[in-house]
């Protein structure tokens, strides 16, 4: 019996070999040659230093890049999150075209980030398209690229992660049997209450797991952020590539690294929570 589950174990082993060597050699290795790099450990160096993390610590610019980045996460995926479940409803029903618009709303997902900000600077920048619509009848519209607010950002960033959210969330919601909704309405729950207290607490791990990835997507990028966000303050990642532009390489890294490690973290917390709840779950069951 032994013997049989050591063979069993080893199967396994072999299985996931090829996917763990690709996850190391393209993101374990250069993962770790930047955790070297900002610490000024490469490129020829060999002096251990805090001195590109001290930078990180000490300029404002860098800590309001830091709240920047987690804000252009943040306010997206809200907005995203809210049209997803949405969409992921009006999915469900059948009416006319259907099969056109479940097709239509994944393109941006073929769109790159950089055009999906050239469209928005055309449409929404004052003197833009709709700025120049709204002209003849005396109104104009707000500033809404490159602004304080980042509505710029949060309208590209929407657009391009919305088919990506829907399509996890729609998944989600997919796979919950369809004989608990018809229990939930037989018991006397509306439609509301049925979605709110029985559809929505089951599809809770994939509409998380879809948030937490749309987050770290959009924290991390740069073309959105730096052709309509506001140029001060700048992502963190708008900062990463100047500060390359620079020829400052290990201040690049020492950035990354802060980013990674605040994506790893959210990561772990999202594993902790879920483990959590299965834990608990399983416990109710008992």
């Amino acid at each position: 019996m032994t013997w049989l589950r050591k063979r069993s174990g080893l199967k396994t082993l072999l299985f996931l070999f090829p996917g763990i060597s690709f996850l190391l050699v393209l993101f374990g290795f250069p993962l770790f040659e930047a955790l070297l790099g900002s610490f000024g450990l490469t490129e020829g160096l060999s002096a251990f230093t805090f001195k590109h993390y001290a930078v990180f610590a000490t300029r404002t610019v860098m800590w309001r890049g830091f709240t920047t980045s987690i804000y252009y996460g943040v306010a997206p995926v809200a907005v995203t999150l809210v049209l997803s479940i949405g969409l992921a409803m009006l999915l469900r029903k059948h009416f006319l075209g259907r099969k056109l618009f479940n097709g239509l709303y994944k393109i941006p997902m073929a769109v790159p980030a950089i055009i999906t900000s050239l469209m928005v600077l055309t449409l929404f920048e004052q003197g833009g398209f709709i700025d120049r619509l709204l002209l003849p009848l005396g109104l104009q519209l707000p500033k809404m690229v490159r602004d304080q607010w980042g509505v710029g950002v949060i309208l590209a960033t929407t657009w391009k992660q919305l088919p990506f959210m829907t399509l996890v969330i729609t998944g989600a919601f997919a796979a919950i049997p369809e004989d608990m909704r018809h229990a939930a309405r037989s018991l006397g729950a509306s439609p509301v209450s049925a979605f709110l207290f029985i559809e929505l607490p089951l599809a809770m791990p994939g509409i998380t797991a879809a948030v937490l990835l749309t987050f770290i997507g959009s924290m991390g990028s740069f073309a959105i952020p730096d052709l309509v966000g506001a140029p001060n303050p700048s992502a963190l990642s708008v900062l990463m590539v100047r500060a390359f532009s620079q020829g400052n390489i290990q201040q690049v890294y020492a950035i990354g690294m802060v980013l990674s490690a605040f994506a790893i973290a959210a990561l772990l917390l999202y594993y902790a929570l879920t483990s959590g709840a299965s834990a608990n779950a399983r416990h109710t069951d008992d």
